[in-house]
């Protein structure tokens, strides 16, 4: 992604329904989640609506920082998410990534941002570790039309944003 998003900006005013437009318009090689089978559908929407919630972009640094995000402050928590990761769509989708891409592309580039990714990791773990309120992952609906800032202030995600 080369243009900084609105909606990655911290205290960005935007709806949720409009920084997912932007998300969209900005990542036209992103799998459009109503071209998929509807279990997996919903799982991808969730995924997308993260990167916009969390002002995450499509790199290998935000990709494997999203999931950790979505274990410590969503409903996806690591046992969802690995139920989850038992669907049969989820699987096309990694091996889609991986007949694209190459095996050998997803690790090193895994293992480039890895060092980068490992501090701001523990950082966000001693930041959310005792949270109490999710933010909502497949049921994301009702927050469609608030502001992304009202979102991330309702859910104390402003501290995991950089500004």
């Amino acid at each position: 992604m080369h243009q900084h998003p609105r909606y990655a900006d911290q205290a960005s005013t935007q709806t949720l329904r409009e920084g997912l437009a932007e998300y969209y318009a900005l990542n036209p090689h992103i799998t459009p989640p109503e071209t998929q089978p509807p279990e997996f559908a919903r799982i991808l929407l969730a995924h997308d609506v993260g990167h916009v919630i969390y002002g995450c972009d499509t790199g290998m640094y935000d990709e494997l920082k999203i999931l950790p995000l979505f274990w410590w402050t969503s409903e996806c928590t690591f046992q969802r998410f690995r139920e989850m990761r038992n669907t049969p769509a989820v699987d096309v989708m990694y091996a889609d990534m991986i007949r694209e891409k190459g095996v050998l592309w997803l690790y090193g580039a895994v293992l480039k941002v890895l060092p980068l990714l490992i501090p701001e990791l523990v950082s966000l773990w001693f930041k959310t570790r005792h949270r109490q309120k999710r933010v909502p992952f497949l049921d994301f609906h009702p927050l469609l039309d608030r502001s992304l800032l009202d979102i991330r202030q309702e859910y104390d995600l402003l501290p995991l944003i950089s500004p």
